[in-house]
């Protein structure tokens, strides 16, 4: 083995310079822990990165967050003036489901829940008993069963399936409630009811951090990698280290030892008492080498979807009006895309005055060959899809960027406790070290910043 050829010590390493992995670098370093943050790529944030090219400012990843949980609304405060919360336009709230190969919007209220197309009559009419229904007693249930039981076929057709698509880019079969939506099996299971629940958890006092989690979409002026841009600046930009390949985790009782190669080819080792990884699952195997096969089986056998992601941009608009977030395609409606994000009417200065950018999404759970198609052959069928349901008579785009991510949204499936409690398990047999990442606790952007900071929290204790 060669000599490393330099050997440092630190309090804490972070593996990862993702969202995660930067809030716990934002807390760790606001509370004066030494640290080192190692990273893969040339740059920080992960798949969140925001480009600018020809008036259009489109994202290469994630496109949105939401204000779901008092920790983001700390670190928003914390980055006040490092960068610009951008809330959503008044768009955001109406929705659009497609349904006969027509658009229509997603009820915003009891009025428009009687009169949408979108669910039978005899479900309208269910909806009314689902507070007196029983609650499931089968923790692993899936979500087609869950909500086929409470509100029927057409509510898990044309609400759920479209919104899991819009989320997860998965399938209702396979995603558990408890595991995959936590706050919704909570509520059946806590009050018995989702509509009975949801009022009375609505009327209950919260505490003061709590009362500021509007759960509104955001972004930021200049996309989402201004955000993690900021938390690269606030967490002392001396502690990242980039480039870093085979990283690996030696365990050795009384700490553990990092060893990895610089950007030179050179090998490099850090002693430290703390270890948190933010990576993939699928990368926990080489990363953590001294953890059993058979455990680590059960963390890194986690299904991830595939998901194509195209950025258009049009320098002058000439579809349909673009006046809603973005509209969601059911699996029962057979089309190539997922669905469509309208995200120059979300935010400002995302297109040209005139013109419109769009986020347009492929594959998931369901259609994961999609993503062996050529450049050629995705265009091909996003002009046709475009011409049909934007009710564009010329394909011309000014913008036309293809993002493909081979391990983009975990799937939380029956398997998800078994990886949950063997996460928990490893982290008592080897005190330090802690898992993080989207194996666990969430997928969202809010999930990720809550974990960051409860992550930097446990490894400064003690």
């Amino acid at each position: 083995m060669m000599n490393p050829t330099e050997e440092i010590e630190t309090d804490v390493v972070v593996i990862g310079a993702g969202l995660t992995g930067l809030t716990a670098a934002h807390y760790l370093h606001k509370n004066d822990c030494k640290f080192i943050v190692l990273e893969r790529q040339n740059r920080v944030g992960g798949v969140i990165q925001s480009k600018n090219e020809g008036g259009f400012l489109y994202e290469e990843g994630p496109n949105t967050g939401v204000t779901g949980n008092a920790t983001v609304v700390e670190l928003f405060d914390d980055l006040t003036g490092e960068c610009k919360l951008e809330a959503a336009s008044e768009y955001a709230s109406k929705r659009f489901i497609l349904k006969n190969s027509r658009w229509e919007h997603l009820p915003r209220g009891l009025m428009e829940a009687i009169n949408t197309p979108l669910f039978s009559l005899k479900d309208k009419f269910r909806i009314l008993a689902e507070p007196f229904r029983p609650a499931g007693k089968n923790p692993h249930e899936n979500l087609a069963s869950f909500v086929k039981r409470r509100l029927g076929n057409s509510y898990l057709n044309y609400a759920i399936d479209p919104f899991i698509i819009g989320v997860y880019a998965g399938d209702p079969n396979y995603l558990i409630p408890k595991y995959a939506l936590p706050k919704l099996y909570d509520l059946e299971q806590k009050y018995g009811s989702l509509i009975g629940g949801s009022i009375k958890k609505g009327l209950e006092n919260k505490p003061a951090n709590e009362k500021k989690v509007t759960k509104k979409v955001f972004s930021f002026t200049g996309g989402l990698g201004s955000l993690t841009h900021a938390l690269y600046e606030s967490s002392g930009i001396e502690n990242f280290r980039f480039g870093t390949e085979e990283v690996t985790v030696e365990s050795s009782g009384e700490g553990f030892t990092v060893r990895y190669m610089n950007q030179n080819g050179e090998l490099c080792m850090i002693k430290t008492k703390k270890v948190i990884t933010t990576v993939g699952a699928y990368t926990l195997e080489s990363t953590l080498p001294f953890i059993e096969p058979a455990e680590m089986k059960k963390l890194n056998s986690l299904l991830y979807t595939k998901v194509i992601e195209v950025s258009l941009g049009f320098n002058h608009w000439q579809g349909i009006d673009l006046d809603g977030f973005g509209g969601l395609i059911p699996s029962l409606e057979n089309r190539n895309l997922l669905g469509i994000l309208y995200m120059s009417s979300l935010f400002k200065n995302r297109a040209p005055e005139g013109g419109a950018l769009l986020s347009i999404f492929m594959g998931g759970v369901r259609r994961q060959e999609l993503m062996h198609l050529s450049d050629s052959e995705i265009r091909e069928i996003v002009e046709k899809e475009c011409k049909e349901l934007l009710k564009l008579k010329d394909f011309k785009p000014d913008l036309f960027k293809i993002m493909r991510h081979n391990w983009a949204i975990p799937q939380y499936g029956v398997e998800s406790g078994e990886r949950f409690e063997a996460i928990k398990q490893l982290e008592e047999q080897y005190p330090g070290l802690q898992i993080g990442g989207n194996l666990r606790n969430g997928i969202g952007m809010a999930d990720r910043i809550r974990q960051g900071k409860d992550l930097a929290i446990r490894a400064m204790k003690g």
